[in-house]
């Protein structure tokens, strides 16, 4: 058992109401030589992430191959939606003094008592992929969500010739991605006034959600002329549904998971937003270690998500999917090489500037 773990567990123990959920990173140090001398020292750097998406459960494996090659111990935790539940998890982390912590928030208004108590422990709090609105965080790991949107709205008003009727899937209503990747979408509808939106909602990012959100508007509205999701995993789910409606319509996603992709692969998809989740958290862990250890980095470096359609899903898919253990082997090296280029979203997708 790692210190960390003995801490938390004594933590949970005096409090009784508190639960460090989903830890599964382990001790990677256990049987670890001690370092050389000069070596950097190994650290412990806490994680909390709103839910295991797809996207999230991607990014944990990018987080993972990062930690294993530069000696870091991560202690991982998921809050499923639940702000409560986060917040209990920020507070164990800070009270056991872990090195940093990474944080994928459920609500960017939220957790000001913990990042207010980190900063007085001296611990740094690097959002990631999700912003939180404070200005005490130590630095700040984000997408740009805005152009996102407006990528995929885009996309959409191209592919319907400027005119016809959508819905829109929304994220969580409250959090960062939903509420930048809106205005990415509502900016490039105001220059195409004949779409029409019919109805938007939030899934919460799930697939599950999508399936029941987009049957009621399948038998609510009968003109439906496309799908604007703010995310893959929700614009899966309107496809199953319109595929059990017997309908067809084009359909535009973020992040470029697995199943995103394959469906961009055989049309089902006119297109989605790479946010590669394994690229992502891992670059943002790489600046909460280089915080940590007191090193010189961006602190605030942007993800630029590059546009996937059949005319370049082929690298993609090889990184996430059928190349996906060799990419995760040089993803430590990639990383560190785009932390001194600035571009941390590089991989080598046609269209990519590295």
């Amino acid at each position: 058992m790692s210190r960390l773990t003995r801490c938390v567990a004594t933590i949970a123990a005096a409090t009784l109401t508190l639960s460090l959920a989903a830890c599964g990173a382990g001790d990677p140090s256990q049987n670890a030589e001690p370092a050389a001398s000069g070596a950097a020292k190994q650290l412990r750097i806490g994680v909390t992430v709103y839910d295991m998406s797809s996207f999230i459960t991607a990014g944990k494996e990018g987080m993972e191959s990062y930690a294993k090659a530069n000696d870091i111990e991560l202690l991982w935790n998921a809050a499923n939606l639940d702000v409560s539940t986060q917040a209990n998890q920020m507070d164990q982390l800070i009270n056991a003094k872990a090195d940093a912590v990474v944080v994928v928030p459920v609500q960017a208004d939220s957790l000001q008592p913990q990042v207010t108590s980190a900063k007085s422990a001296g611990v740094p709090i690097i959002p990631v992929n999700a912003a939180l609105n404070n200005p005490d965080i130590s630095g700040n790991v984000q997408p740009d969500d805005v152009k996102a949107g407006e990528e995929e709205m885009t996309m959409m008003a191209e592919k319907l010739g400027g005119k016809g009727n959508i819905v829109v899937l929304q994220g969580p209503l409250g959090q960062s991605g939903q509420i930048d990747r809106q205005k990415g979408i509502d900016k490039v509808l105001a220059d195409y006034p004949d779409i029409k939106v019919l109805a938007q909602d939030t899934a919460n990012w799930k697939r599950d959600e999508a399936v029941n959100k987009m049957k009621n508007w399948i038998s609510a509205y009968d003109n439906i002329d496309g799908v604007v999701s703010q995310n893959d995993d929700m614009g899966l789910g309107a496809l199953q549904a319109l595929k059990e409606s017997g309908k067809k319509v084009p359909i535009v996603g973020i992040d470029g998971i697995e199943d995103g992709l394959k469906a961009v692969e055989s049309g089902d998809f006119i297109g989605t937003m790479l946010q590669n989740g394994t690229v992502e958290l891992s670059a943002g862990l790489a600046v909460a270690a280089a915080i940590a250890r007191g090193e010189q980095v961006d602190k605030e470096p942007v993800y630029l998500m590059p546009k996937i359609t059949k005319d370049n899903v082929d690298v993609a898919m090889k990184h996430v999917v059928t190349d996906r253990d060799a990419f995760l082997a040089e993803l430590p090296t990639l990383t560190a090489d785009n932390l001194k280029t600035g571009n941390i979203a590089y991989e080598g997708i046609a269209g990519q500037e590295k």
